[in-house]
């Protein structure tokens, strides 16, 4: 998976090369625009399916196969009428065709509920395999198209491309038949779970839309391109926490009952996280000036303080980063909702009036502002999930290690003021890295040590398993 994550980030390094940052800006309003609205149908039935305890799986997967089909068919819909709407809004009427063409990839979020039961029988193995072909296909489909000069599309495409590649394959190793079936109550049951995650993700989608159209507005399209580029480059700091918590979540759904294995789970995995987001999101601020000058072109040079802020304000986010799926296992989803209204107030709050006294780096400092007040919030449900728990004392063994891989680069580079040769930014990133690296074994070699032994697959005896928790198949 860390394999799979990198290449979505080179495939953004290598297409901002072959793009302009006009291009790039309109791809980014298709992002956002359709992503959003995408986001807004992520509504936690694959969640909810992990969850559940039906006597029949079968039956289970099915149910939640029918309402994922019903939620994919309605967001198509809603995805036809709202690609022209965001063209209107945004004055941009070259995104239309495009849009409706990414529209087609919306019946493939029902094809791929296969992947789901693989996810919850732990066959992490089987699952990455099949949903491999989806960025694997998406990743050379786009860069042959760029080089070929599709401009952005060759981002839709390869996009389209790799979706359906993934849902075919998702479809012929489905370990039950794709059938629609209802059972009363369903609804009510998954709606109790999933409206609070509706909450946060229609918050999102504002969080998403009003500040980038009034960056649009007040700025132009380049500056959103310049916030899509930066996203893509900052999003890579949280890629380890993602797999950790997706990794970790149908075994913590099983052990919902026992907090002690819950909070263990909570602090070993975080640790994780924060022991490879932080160093990476500093990382890339330290590093913009150079990845601006030998990687992607001086063309981007106007982002690089969006770059930086962001890349920081994501390596920061990982501070209790995979709270809700804690609260997702125990089935209470409603702190999750109040954290997305509070985040759309917070971020419209910081973001509109910093932009018009900064421009697009005004955006960047409110997003960080806005992230601030998002893990304040973290802290508060922890603790009252976990009693007693301090989540910023808890982080400062994971993130130490950065402090002196950053102290070194700055020090090299106060002796030498110059512009830095390739040579010279190549070896101060690896020098940063072997650090940070050296460090990090130091700090949490028994975490470390720990995690080796998972990721042998060593059986686990019963005798180790908590109370109430199966055994993996």
């Amino acid at each position: 998976m860390v394999g799979l994550q990198a290449l979505g980030l080179f495939k953004g390094f290598i297409i901002a090369g072959y793009l302009t940052a006009h291009d790039y800006g309109v791809w980014g309003l298709l992002v956002i625009s359709l992503g959003t609205l995408l986001w807004l149908a992520q509504i936690g039935i694959d969640d909810k399916y992990i969850q559940q305890d039906h006597p029949d799986q079968v039956k289970a997967f099915q149910l939640a196969f029918t309402l994922q089909c019903m939620l994919s068919g309605l967001f198509m819909v809603i995805l036809v009428i709202g690609v022209p709407v965001f063209a209107l809004l945004y004055h941009q009427p070259q995104m239309i065709a495009p849009g409706l063409v990414l529209t087609l990839a919306m019946p493939t979020a029902a094809l791929d509920t296969p992947l789901w039961v693989y996810y919850r029988k732990l066959d992490y193995l089987q699952q990455r395999r099949l949903a491999a072909w989806d960025p694997l296909v998406a990743f050379f489909v786009t860069i042959v198209l760029a080089v070929a000069g599709f401009g952005y599309w060759a981002l839709v495409l390869g996009t389209l491309a790799g979706a359906w590649a993934g849902a075919l394959v998702a479809v012929r190793h489905s370990p039950y038949p794709l059938k629609l079936y209802y059972e009363k109550g369903t609804l009510r049951e998954y709606a109790s779970f999933s409206t609070p995650i509706f909450v946060q993700n229609a918050s999102g989608v504002l969080i998403a839309q009003v500040p980038i159209l009034f960056v649009q507005r007040h700025i132009g399209t380049a500056a959103v391109g310049a916030i899509t580029l930066a996203g893509t480059i900052s999003l890579y700091a949280n890629r380890v926490d993602t797999i950790i918590t997706q990794t970790l979540y149908p075994a913590i759904a099983r052990a919902k009952g026992n907090i002690t294995l819950l909070f263990e789970a909570f602090t070993k995995s975080n640790r994780l996280a924060l022991m490879w987001g932080v160093p990476c999101g500093v990382g890339v601020a330290l590093f913009t000036d150079d990845i601006v000058r030998y990687g992607i072109g001086l063309k981007w040079a106007f982002a690089i303080p969006v770059i930086q802020v962001m890349a920081l304000t994501a390596g920061f986010n990982q501070f209790g980063f995979n709270w809700s799926a804690f609260y997702k296992a125990k089935g209470d989803t409603r702190p999750i909702g109040i954290t997305g209204v509070v985040m759309l107030v917070t971020v419209i709050g910081f973001t509109v009036p910093w932009t018009l006294a900064d421009g697009v780096r005004g955006y960047a400092y409110g997003m960080a502002a806005a992230t601030a007040v998002l893990i304040a919030q973290r802290a508060y449900y922890l603790a009252k999930l976990f009693p007693g728990f301090g989540v910023f004392s808890h982080a400062a063994r994971a993130m130490w290690p950065t402090v002196p891989a950053v102290a070194t680069v700055l020090l090299l580079r106060a002796a030498d003021s110059g512009v830095r040769s390739r040579s010279e930014a190549a070896i101060q990133a690896v020098l940063y890295g072997l650090i940070v690296f050296v460090g990090t074994l130091f700090a949490e070699r028994r975490l470390l040590q720990e995690v080796k032994g998972y990721l042998r697959r060593r059986p686990v005896p019963e005798t180790e398993l908590a109370p109430g928790v199966e055994t993996p198949a």
